[in-house]
């Protein structure tokens, strides 16, 4: 079957046949095998870029006057896992204070705001981000990086630092 020269049948070096092989294998695992990011370049490829909203919760936070901390419409730096990946819209601001549950004479629970936050500074916030995101099934990338419920983000402008956690994605239809 090999000859003298290392040839199958006398037509194909094994050499060759071994180069053929390796060149193949290396082109499938670029197409199947998930890298670092997590995605293999076949799933990078397929990847949708629409427009999602990421909500935010931010617990806690002091601030003198958060009526004025972030405004709808501006625009802000965004870090995910302590790495920035560019700017989005500020779309929706709550602030919101805490509510605590209080028994009342007749069986029933009321909700009402904590009083004992209601004259501090902390507040926590309900922030609504937007921007442009791949979309591959449902999973959201934004900037080469997954985000999903419970990821750490930041927020960072100009006048302010806000760290919190990814509470909600919205996928928007384009």
């Amino acid at each position: 079957m090999i000859d003298r020269q290392g040839r199958l049948f006398g037509k194909v070096s094994i050499l060759d046949i071994g180069a053929v092989i390796i060149v193949l294998a290396a082109l499938l695992g670029l197409l199947i095998v998930p890298g670092k990011s997590g995605y293999s370049t076949a799933q990078i490829a397929t990847a949708v870029t629409k427009p999602v909203e990421i909500e935010m919760m931010v617990r806690g936070l002091t601030v003198r006057d958060p009526d004025r901390l972030l405004k709808a419409g501006d625009q802000t730096s965004i870090l995910i896992r302590n790495q920035e990946r560019g700017k989005i819209d500020i779309k929706k601001v709550e602030v919101l204070i805490p509510k605590i549950p209080v028994p009342k004479l007749d069986g029933t629970v009321v909700t009402i705001e904590d009083p004992r936050l209601a004259d501090t500074y902390v507040r926590d916030f309900a922030i609504t981000l937007g921007g442009n995101a791949q979309v591959t099934g449902e999973e959201v990338v934004f900037a080469n990086e997954k985000v999903k419920i419970g990821t750490p983000i930041e927020i960072e402008g100009a006048r302010y630092s806000i760290r919190g956690s990814v509470m909600g994605i919205n996928i928007l239809a384009n």
